[in-house]
């Protein structure tokens, strides 16, 4: 049968287009091709990675040991004035509908409403200010089986009466053991409610910069809520107290975290949110932890005693700056300068003086004033300790027997009167900037006038400074000085130290001593 040129052009199209369906099955999987089958799709796309480390197996195991804590407090009232008016209105303005307005946004009217308490109010206000009223509110810990918890002094500070919430939101009371502003820290326990799962602290010694960190509280009020980061810093000190040494992490930490525990990844506590640093009043990354050595000893203390004895030197000290090495002999700037030995410390009564650089405590190396502190603080009062100090130009030991810290700092008391009595005729120590006279009964020089291109205008004396030893000789004349100077030089030094008395405070400077 003859075929028409068109039909077979025709034909012979359809016949490639089938061929070429065909193809593209294959290529896609498709096994044949029916009427009123679906196409079969390819395989989404799958990225075979390592995966990031889990917290869910730390986070299980640890969040029954932390607690929220709500602290109350008795309030007393703003006024007593014995006045028949307890509603606090004697301050309105005698406008009727003013008052009716702020009685009613305080409660006080017969709304036919409820208390908090489900309780219906009957048109007269609850005058039981006895009650204690919610002040603040944290996070904590359980650190025994028996109920002990630990969690920042700022957070309890204020109450009388604490609540903990446990993860399986059970409210139980409990009572204050002991606090200790220094460090922050508060130990609470919890009368009955069987056995409490409990954390222990770690080694902090071994957290690495860079170690995974998980944390535990109670942010904003919002329960257990968890966050993790990296414990970004070690040693931080921000100025919050004697005994600063900081563990920093990145975690976000808000208001309420306060307290709660920072775990590493086998679940022990490796620090205790305390502050946060933040323009802005939240989390922007910047949060500071108790490291858990720190809080072990200080907890400790206060479970058994209630409060945290510490040995006490009795000295005021100041950094060691490259300026004052120099003047000194001392290869490093490391150590805490003693600026004043007071009368009543057991430091002065063992020997140490003024101008003395602690350089050791029992042969623990002193890196600076703060490591100092810690160091004394952690010993008890009537430990006895080897002090060793840098004094004219070598070290030597010196046994003490260290005293109780003091509720309060206590200043040194200097014996000097500073109030200057002015001589006909001021003495002038060019070479360092300074015009000086002789103080009242001839102790030390009082400054008149500082060159304010000078390096004692630099270094901050002014007039009115009283300066009392040069090189840990006492002067009492400008030639005084002057010689302290030359054998500065004679010696190979570049500076000479001087102790500068100001309103009853010592401390030193070191000064350049002439040039050519």
């Amino acid at each position: 049968m003859n075929i028409a040129p068109n039909s077979y052009s025709r034909t012979h199209k359809r016949l490639l287009a089938a061929v070429a369906s065909v193809a593209v099955a294959g290529a896609l999987g498709v096994g044949a091709l029916t009427t009123g089958t679906s196409p079969v799709l390819a395989d989404a796309v799958r990225v075979e990675a390592p995966q990031m480390p889990s917290f869910a197996d730390v986070v299980e195991r640890v969040s029954p040991a932390v607690v929220s804590v709500k602290v109350k407090a008795k309030i007393q009232p703003t006024a007593d004035d014995g006045s028949d008016d307890q509603d606090g209105l004697d301050n309105l303005p005698n406008n009727p509908q003013l008052r009716r307005f702020f009685k009613e946004f305080r409660g006080f009217g017969d709304q036919g409403g409820q208390n908090d308490d489900g309780h219906r109010r009957f048109g007269h206000r609850d005058r039981n200010n006895d009650q204690p009223r919610p002040v603040a509110q944290g996070s904590g810990f359980f650190i025994s089986e028996d109920g002990y918890l630990v969690t920042n002094n700022h957070v309890v500070e204020e109450g009388t009466a604490f609540t903990v919430v446990t993860n399986d939101g059970k409210e139980l009371d409990a009572k204050l053991v002991g606090t200790d502003p220094r460090t922050d820290l508060a130990v609470l326990k919890v009368e009955g409610g069987g056995k409490f799962t409990y954390v222990d602290f770690a080694d902090d010694s071994k957290v690495r910069v860079g170690d995974w960190v998980v944390a535990v509280g109670n942010p904003f009020g919002l329960g257990g809520t968890v966050t993790a980061g990296i414990v970004s810093a070690r040693g931080r000190d921000i100025g919050a107290g004697p005994y600063d040494d900081f563990l920093q992490i990145d975690a976000s930490v808000n208001r309420g975290n306060s307290g709660g525990p920072t775990f590493n990844l086998n679940g022990q506590v490796v620090g205790i949110n305390t502050a946060i640093f933040s323009p802005s009043g939240g989390s922007v990354g910047i949060a500071f932890d108790i490291p858990a050595s720190t809080a072990k000893q200080v907890v400790g203390d206060l479970m058994k005693n209630g409060a945290v004895q510490r040995g006490w030197l009795g000295v005021e000290i100041q950094p060691v700056t490259s300026d004052i090495a120099e003047s000194l002999g001392l290869k490093s700037n490391n150590g805490a300068l003693v600026s004043s030995a007071q009368d009543d410390g057991p430091g002065k009564k063992a020997g140490i003086t003024a101008g003395d650089v602690i350089t050791q405590v029992d042969g623990k190396d002193v890196a600076s004033p703060k490591e100092l502190a810690r160091l004394i603080g952690a010993y008890s009062p009537g430990k006895s300790v080897d002090v060793t100090v840098w004094r004219d130009g070598k070290s030597q030991t010196i046994k003490v027997d260290l005293g109780k810290l003091p509720a309060s700092d206590k200043q040194a008391s200097n014996d000097q009167d500073q109030q200057p009595a002015t001589p006909a005729k001021p003495d002038s120590l060019a070479d360092l900037g300074l015009t000086v006279t002789k103080a009242e009964k001839g102790k030390g020089l009082v400054v008149t006038d500082v060159d304010p291109d000078s390096d004692a205008a630099d270094r901050g004396i002014q007039p009115g400074d009283v300066i009392t030893a040069v090189n840990s000789t006492e002067v009492n004349g400008a030639e005084d000085v002057t010689k302290a100077m030359a054998d500065a030089v004679k010696s190979g030094r570049k500076a000479v130290l001087m102790q500068i008395t100001r309103d009853d405070n010592n401390r030193f400077v070191a000064l350049p001593v002439a040039k050519g």
